[in-house]
């Protein structure tokens, strides 16, 4: 059997200890240096904007469709493995339109949808307060509905996908950091964790923020900064809604997405290091945030915060994220790290990309 070791147990890390499992002929250890889906994966809200995207050939596009197919089939099926309850909500994503969007460009998108065989609906402003009684849309054009788009909890299928690969076989080492990887002849031959090395067919490194420390004595010169983002937990009993249809809103770079038991994540902020790696949280940011939250949704005025969350993103400078690929000239590691906002979003493609560049090498 080849020796498969996955360091990072983020969605990413997870979703390829999963999809990997699959396959009998692989012993597979996934390694962190802390607890599953506490790095970047706990610094998302799951929104998986993929139909909605602007993005409809290519790399981009094909990562966003083959990750939203997989979904589908993923959650029943992990669901039914693990007998855990997985928050998923179907309800689409309502994307609201201002006075200065371009109507144009969006009818020109659903077109390519249409072809592509998913649904795209403009709304106009009467349509938009029917679907979505809370919405303020007084300075609004309307909308753009995306019934194909999906929302989930990260951190509630972190753990899912830990407990799902365990089941088949993975075996997993937490809280222990790996402290080196020992090269033979362009290969990993070793990790380091600990007191004990354990040998490798294939190293996989899914690693987000730790990946660069990772790389470097490897004569690597790929970079991944982090890029910090801030979100609120409201708590709204007062919020309507037309026949429990609830989807995301999104808007301006706002994103309200309801996680059900009437919370609401509100998001996020994109702050950017000014000082090598170091960012500090932009407290007028987030309240600018929560303001025009409030204007849209007039309601969250009376929403209580229950939490507030900072959290870093991984994003690969100079490269076009994510970055799925071997390490340079060695034979058998993989990166597959620097997802940027779209880790949550791209993970199940991100396992596929993997295990397709396993048989090719």
């Amino acid at each position: 059997m080849s020796k498969v070791i996955i360091i990072g147990s983020g969605i990413v890390g997870s979703m390829i200890a999963y999809e990997l499992s699959h396959n009998p002929n692989l012993d597979i250890t996934l390694i962190d240096e802390k607890n599953p889906g506490t790095g970047s994966t706990g610094a998302a809200l799951g929104i998986l904007m993929a139909v909605i995207s602007h993005k409809t050939k290519g790399r981009a596009w094909k990562l966003r469709e083959s990750s939203l197919e997989r979904y589908n089939t993923l959650i029943p099926e992990l669901e039914t493995l693990t007998g855990l309850q997985i928050p998923y909500n179907t309800d689409g994503i309502v994307k609201l339109l201002f006075a200065d969007d371009d109507l144009t460009k969006w009818e020109k998108l659903a077109q390519i949808r249409s072809q592509q065989g998913y649904t795209l609906t403009i709304w106009d402003k009467s349509l938009l307060k029917h679907y979505c009684p809370e919405v303020n849309v007084s300075s609004l054009l309307g909308a753009v509905y995306s019934p194909c788009d999906r929302q989930i909890n990260p951190t509630f299928l972190t753990k899912a996908l830990v407990k799902g690969a365990s089941l088949k076989g993975v075996k997993s080492i937490f809280k222990q950091k790996v402290q080196n990887l020992k090269i033979t002849d362009k290969r990993c031959q070793q990790v380091e964790i600990g007191n004990q090395s354990l040998s490798a067919d294939w190293v996989i490194l899914a690693t987000g923020l730790g990946t660069s420390s990772l790389i470097m004595p490897l004569g690597s010169n790929i970079a991944i900064k982090p890029v910090l983002g801030q979100a609120l937990l409201l708590k709204n009993i007062q919020w309507h809604t037309k026949e429990k249809f609830n989807p995301v809103i999104t808007g301006n770079d706002i994103h309200i997405a309801p996680m059900g038991n009437d919370e609401f994540w509100l998001g996020a902020t994109v702050e950017f290091p000014n000082n090598g790696d170091e960012i500090l949280a932009d407290q007028d940011l987030l309240q600018n945030l929560h303001k025009q939250a409030m204007e849209l949704c007039p309601s969250l005025a009376q929403a209580p915060v229950m939490l507030s969350w900072t959290g870093k993103r991984p994003r690969p400078e100079s490269k076009s994220a994510p970055i799925i690929e071997k390490l340079g000239h060695y034979e058998n590691i993989i990166l597959a790290t620097g997802h940027y906002r779209n880790g949550i979003l791209l993970a199940p493609a991100t396992a596929s990309s993997v295990s397709e560049l396993m048989k090719s090498c």
